[in-house]
């Protein structure tokens, strides 16, 4: 997130990483397992693979690559756009999870395929979008591969490798805790191309993009935000055993029934940009008894509206982050796509989080202000217990002038530095009259905190321990039901009315 510190202009730089093949899925080599044996042994427990990781991504351009869907309910297929300076590349498929500490089980690979330098990105003049308008390499089959969040990994002949991130979408959630990846958000990030919804080759916000696609890969290493915000909690809740179910930001917009009969929607990390069926459709399931927890912290705060692009809809990330620049701000005030709290149609997002977004950069400890909150129960906090480094680098606090649900209960207060000044962090919990209950970490860094010191940070052994403790309680109680029928929140919000 680049950000106003309460007004003040914040920019994140976010660093600039960086003939055709037949269309078909090569000599496929599945390692996956047969269906009696996968229903005789629960997919948390097949052997996992280590070596999933990207080892070597060589230079910036030595291969890379796209998937033609953002996500695909298993047994459908996707194509994978692919380019590479080098003579070929073969593709493996990694359902990320627990499995027995490995984080991931290989269920696919390819045989060789012939490599292709694909044409340079094209940039749309007036969005400054980029799109990568390549021609497929291959179609990759999912057939036998679970529900889940995969990672593609590409290696080139030369042994540069990068992901291209894919869901394997759940056909149903009901029953079920809803993961939900934050696909809008990476992309609003993602430098690929020279541009992003933050900058452009300028260094500066003056020539961003207003809309950003799928129709590229990703920079880095390609699955940056992925493992940074989101895959140490999908391991940690695939090793609890609880039923799971899997999709998309772009799905939770497209599918009317994503959450019919779900026990939860589990937000992770890093999930900004959200548009108002998003928002809808996880308040409507708030009010019907669905769950929700946020993981990190700078939610739903911006508002975003989808298009399509050539190869299909929603495929495209519209936030020109400013009403006077976005069109729609005329015709449908509504739909305009600034941060969700401002004008012309005001809507802060702290009434379905509980708390809102406060500032970039913030650093702090995690304190504990409510040692006796159900969540922390195990955990030996006392009030004032403190875990270094779990807040940042974003952070939530209390919205003082509202909408805040009246049963809103503030669990930790965090001294914290935001920028420059001292501010002060929250995390909250809330429930309704469905019973749905909603809990809010506050902090970004709340999943990198469950590596313990190798998040850095100065995130310590005990912090990891308190946040895993933490996230286990509550995503095994979500998974059990309306968390407010038996843990329903104390309000206490009133007690900091004032402070800042």
């Amino acid at each position: 997130m680049r950000f106003r510190v309460r007004g003040v202009a914040v920019l994140l730089v976010v660093p600039l990483l960086a003939v055709v093949a037949a269309c078909s899925s090569g000599s496929a080599d599945r390692d996956t397992k047969p269906a009696g044996a996968v229903a005789q042994k629960s997919e948390q427990k097949q052997p996992g693979t280590p070596d999933w990781r990207v080892r070597h991504r060589g230079a910036e351009h030595e291969i890379e690559g796209y998937a033609d869907h953002v996500s695909v309910r298993p047994g459908e297929s996707f194509r994978l756009f692919v380019s590479t300076t080098t003579s070929g590349f073969t593709a493996e498929a990694f359902r990320t999870g627990w499995y027995g500490g490995a984080q991931a089980r290989r269920v696919w690979r390819s045989g060789h395929q012939p490599g292709v330098k694909q044409p340079p990105a094209e940039i749309a003049k007036t969005t400054r979008t980029v799109s990568a308008v390549w021609r497929p390499s291959m179609t990759v089959p999912t057939s036998g591969w679970p529900a889940g969040s995969y990672l593609i990994r590409l290696s080139a002949a030369s042994g540069a490798q990068r992901f291209v991130p894919i869901t394997v979408r759940s056909p149903s959630g009901k029953g079920r805790v809803v993961v939900l990846n934050a696909t809008t958000t990476w992309q609003a990030y993602n430098m690929w191309g020279g541009y992003d919804l933050y900058k452009g080759p300028s260094g500066g916000e003056d020539d961003r993009a207003s809309a950003v696609s799928f129709d590229r890969p990703y920079d880095g290493n390609g699955a940056v935000k992925y493992l940074t915000y989101e895959q140490p909690a999908i391991a940690l809740a695939e090793k609890l055993g609880v039923p799971l179910a899997y999709a998309t930001d772009n799905d939770l917009h497209a599918d009317p029934h994503l959450l019919d009969g779900a026990r939860g929607l589990l937000s992770l990390g890093h999930d900004e940009y959200w548009s108002t069926i998003m928002r809808e459709r996880a308040m409507q399931a708030r009010d019907r008894g669905v769950n929700i927890a946020f993981l990190g912290a700078n939610a739903v705060n911006r508002h975003i509206r989808y298009g399509g692009t050539r190869l299909g809809a929603d495929r495209l990330v519209v936030c020109y982050k400013d009403a006077g620049s976005d069109p729609m701000s005329r015709t449908n005030p509504a739909e305009s796509t600034q941060d969700w709290r401002l004008p012309p149609m005001p809507r802060p997002e702290s009434d379905i989080i509980g708390i809102q977004y406060l500032c970039f950069p913030a650093e702090g400890a995690f304190t504990v202000h409510r040692p006796d909150f159900w969540l922390f129960r195990g955990t030996g906090v006392r009030k004032g217990t403190r875990f270094p480094g779990v807040i940042g680098p974003e952070a939530d606090a209390l919205n003082h002038d509202g909408p805040t649900p009246s049963t809103l209960e503030i669990v930790a207060h965090s001294p914290i530095t935001c920028g420059d000044r001292p501010a002060v962090g929250d995390a909250s919990y809330y429930t309704v009259p469905s019973g749905a209950g909603v809990f809010a970490t506050g902090t970004m860094r709340w999943v990198c905190s469950m590596r313990g010191p190798a998040c850095g940070h100065g995130v310590t052994e005990a912090g990891r321990e308190f946040v895993t403790r933490v996230s286990s309680t509550l995503i095994q109680a979500m998974a059990a039901g309306p968390l407010g029928h038996l843990h329903p929140s104390r309000p206490n919000h009133k007690e900091f009315a004032g402070t800042e």
